[in-house]
């Protein structure tokens, strides 16, 4: 697996002053988790999963979820489990798949799904674990390492944070400290805590508009904050993931587009008008967000998302000189340095921890070459779900 694998030689060496590097399954969790990028979910009732696979692997995806839960209806789950263990099954044995996680609906879908596979299981990379909480949790995480034992090889999970005790102000902390501490026991296969934020706006009976991102719905960016505080802290949580992105369309505007004009050249205005009309400015608004807030990949429903998550996961030239400078100065014993590029300060010690996660993400997505940007990384991109 590779980031902007979809891309011609030619275009990475003049997109790229250092080109994304090679990825496998069985990396260290850190490394992986840095290179989700945009998690593109597939109901597990699609007629060809293997084709949408195979098509999402294409246009650049790098992590799958097969979901039997809230993308298909509840009349269906009983035919989708051995739907989806066929179709899986007939990838068995390729080198070239995307990540593949299945999202369950019950701790024991897990062990029916592997017992209906047998060996052709180890396709399987995980699993997404929705509704997780303090009570049920233990039975998905066992559940899995049950599985794992049968397997033999990794499972991954990605527990899904979304249930009404986290949203409510006064059992939201120790609901997550009871999952931080449940999930620690299982922490050499924990690879990321996904936010089911639109679960969790529906507790209040919201949903985040068009026109605005997740941050702006205070009741949900309050809850966001919190989760990272407890289950992302570096050093001793886990990575966690930014919210569902769900809209593909856009109809009227009520408010201005949150995309200027400035970067898009004129042979751009094209692809900025794309955008647009996609409502794809707030994805890209979000995105922003989600990783100044400390969030890292983003889970999407759409493959017209998936190019512009990797572009703005491309660590530009001017970050990666700024990291490389933060980590030469804090070996030489600390301190402050001006940046290479003059207009910023860098202090060894509270940007330290910053610049190693960013050459972990560059290792994953690459450096942007000096005179690159997003609209210049995005404009390579040229899938069919953008044209």
């Amino acid at each position: 697996m590779r980031h902007f694998h979809q891309l011609d030689a030619t275009d990475r060496a003049r997109l790229f002053f250092r080109a994304p590097q090679e990825l496998h399954r069985d990396d260290p969790l850190e490394r992986l988790s840095q290179a989700l990028g945009a998690t593109l979910y597939v109901p597990a009732t699609r007629r060809d999963i293997v084709a949408d696979l195979l098509r999402m692997r294409d246009q650049g995806v790098v992590s799958t979820v097969v979901c039997l839960e809230d993308a298909i209806p509840d009349g269906a789950v009983e035919q989708a489990v051995p739907h989806v263990a066929e179709q899986l099954g007939r990838l068995a044995g390729r080198t070239d798949l995307p990540l593949i996680f299945v999202r369950v609906r019950e701790p024991e879908q897990v062990g029916r799904l592997v017992d209906l596979m047998g060996e052709q299981a180890g396709v399987i990379d995980g699993f997404v674990l929705p509704k997780f909480s303090s009570v049920r949790g233990a039975e998905y995480l066992d559940a899995v390492a049950e599985a794992e034992s049968v397997v033999g090889r990794r499972l991954l999970v990605m527990p899904v944070i979304e249930t009404p005790e986290v949203m409510y102000r006064e059992s939201r902390l120790p609901e997550l400290e009871e999952i931080r501490s449940l999930l620690h026991k299982h922490e050499q296969r924990v690879l990321a805590v996904r936010i089911g934020a639109t679960d969790l706006a529906s507790v209040f009976a919201l949903r985040r508009p068009r026109d605005l991102t997740m941050y702006d719905v205070r009741l949900v960016a309050g809850t966001v904050t919190d989760i990272v505080n407890v289950l992302g802290r570096p050093g001793s949580g886990f990575p966690v993931t930014g919210p569902v992105w769900e809209y593909f369309t856009a109809p009227d505007r009520l408010f201005k587009p949150q995309l200027r004009e400035s970067p898009f050249g004129p042979d751009d205005r094209e692809l900025r008008a794309r955008l647009l009309a996609r409502d794809l400015d707030g994805l890209i608004r979000e995105v922003l967000l989600d990783r100044a807030n400390g969030l890292v990949g983003k889970t999407v429903i759409h493959p017209s998302h998936v190019p512009v998550v990797h572009a703005l996961s491309v660590v530009s030239h001017e970050e990666y000189d700024d990291a490389l400078g933060v980590l030469a100065t804090h070996e030489g014993g600390g301190g402050v340095s001006r940046s290479a590029y003059r207009n910023k300060m860098n202090e060894a010690n509270p940007h330290r921890a910053w610049a190693e996660r960013l050459l972990i993400r560059a290792d994953a997505f690459g450096v942007a070459a000096p005179e690159i940007g997003f609209v210049d990384l995005l404009a390579a991109c040229q899938v069919e779900s953008l044209l």
